[in-house]
């Protein structure tokens, strides 16, 4: 069986948790710090702060920027469900917007016309790596039409003076846009360390935060040390100096730092990722060769000339085929031992936002891009051989379903 995404795990990494596990810090500690700042230095943005996951590093953020009940955060309709949830437990709305016909991000239009006095951030989702429209998502938050409307709610959000851009890029580490790494592209940025993203530390996230002139990054980094480990004011680092036991709690935090058993990984990850990406790019052309002699298989948008994907997921889409129909297609594709999957399934199409009142309907572009796609595997230890086996797992799959659908039609 061809899996989807395994992580990459071999003895380089094993020797780097062995080390962390003999040095005598297996939760924060010196190699959790390093990271953070190789983080930084790689993407360029000002300071970051290693979490145990994309998901509560946004939460712990959205509380510091003040998001609560009243407030609006706009995010597009496809995207994974955590990009919402964090704003339900914030207490705020969740208004979707719908994405671009010309690839799966954000519509800046859709932006434009679903802000409203009670908008206080905007989530766009660099979805499968490739980045969203930042120049024109910025410039847009920065119109004197729209800064007008802007009702801050505290002291941050009255410095900033506009709605926040929070890109969630929980899939593009390492995606360029004008020249730019990820991380860098906008004011704030939470990526993901899952065991299925291009780098991981097992489970893991990180906030890099790039707001403008004026805020102290020094500060909010101390500041954010503080809240991720249940508003104590000394880390277990800070408490290991002779008597430095005695700390304060300064407000109920929360608890979901980095583990430098996950930083370990992380460095590692980081260290040979560019040859994490030559390969997963290689990969994008064989697919891109292959299919692109198929007038049914349409090719994802992964490199312009200002943007360049971090080759997370190549997602397939099979023209004209309905959502049965691509479901079945994946059915014989991994009958064939290959596996394969759906990035994702849109938000408004899940319960616990359709009891909320969102409807699929309001979302065209989202349900004509997720009825008929499907993400095929893509990682460093791919082979070329098993690539070529992907790529004919598909074509007969295809095959066997257009044989199912010539056979039902009616005379």
């Amino acid at each position: 069986m061809i899996p989807f995404s395994p992580p990459r795990i071999d003895q380089k990494v094993i020797d780097e948790v062995t080390d962390t596990l003999t040095s005598g810090w297996i939760t924060t500690g010196p190699k959790t710090k390093r990271f953070e700042k190789e983080i930084s230095a790689y993407c360029g943005c000002q300071t970051t702060v290693a979490v145990n996951s994309w998901t509560m590093g946004m939460q712990v953020f959205l509380h510091w920027w003040g998001i609560q009940e009243g407030d609006e955060v706009i995010l597009p309709a496809y995207t994974y469900c955590a990009s919402a949830n964090v704003i339900v437990h914030a207490g705020a709305k969740p208004v979707m917007v719908d994405i671009n016909p010309e690839d799966f991000n954000i519509s800046v239009e859709a932006i434009k016309k679903a802000i409203t006095p009670k908008t206080k951030a905007i989530i766009a989702v660099d979805l499968a790596g490739f980045p969203c429209d930042y120049d024109e998502i910025n410039a847009l938050v920065k119109d004197p039409s729209i800064q007008s409307i802007f009702q801050p709610r505290n002291e941050l959000q009255q410095q900033l003076g506009r709605i926040l851009v929070i890109s969630d890029a929980a899939h593009s580490f390492g995606a360029t846009y004008q020249g730019k790494r990820s991380g860098s592209l906008t004011d704030i940025t939470t990526f993901s360390f899952h065991a299925v993203k291009n780098l991981t530390t097992a489970e893991g996230g990180a906030l890099c935060f790039n707001l403008p002139d004026g805020f102290d990054h020094e500060e909010i980094y101390r500041t954010f040390n503080t809240m991720i480990l249940h508003g104590q004011n000394k880390d277990a680092l800070a408490k290991t100096q002779k008597g430095n036991w005695r700390y304060d709690v300064v407000e109920p935090g929360f608890k979901c730092n980095m583990t430098d058993l996950q930083a370990a990984i992380g460095l590692v990850e980081l260290e040979r990722y560019q040859e994490n990406l030559d390969r997963r790019k290689e990969i994008f052309q064989q697919y891109d060769e292959a299919f692109s002699a198929f007038e049914w298989a349409e090719i994802p948008l992964h490199t312009t000339a200002t943007k360049q994907s971090c080759y997370h997921l190549y997602q397939l889409r099979i023209k004209g085929f309905t959502e049965a129909e691509r479901d079945l297609m994946m059915q014989h594709i991994f009958d064939q031992d290959v596996s394969v999957n759906v990035h994702f399934l849109p938000l408004p199409t899940l319960t616990a936002y359709k009891k909320r009142g969102y409807h699929i309907a309001d979302y065209p572009e989202t349900w004509n891009k997720y009825q008929n796609e499907i993400s095929l595997p893509v990682y460093y230890n791919l082979t070329n051989e098993q690539v070529q086996t992907v790529i004919g797992a598909v074509k007969n799959a295809f095959d066997q379903v257009i044989l199912k659908i010539a056979n039902e039609a009616p005379f």
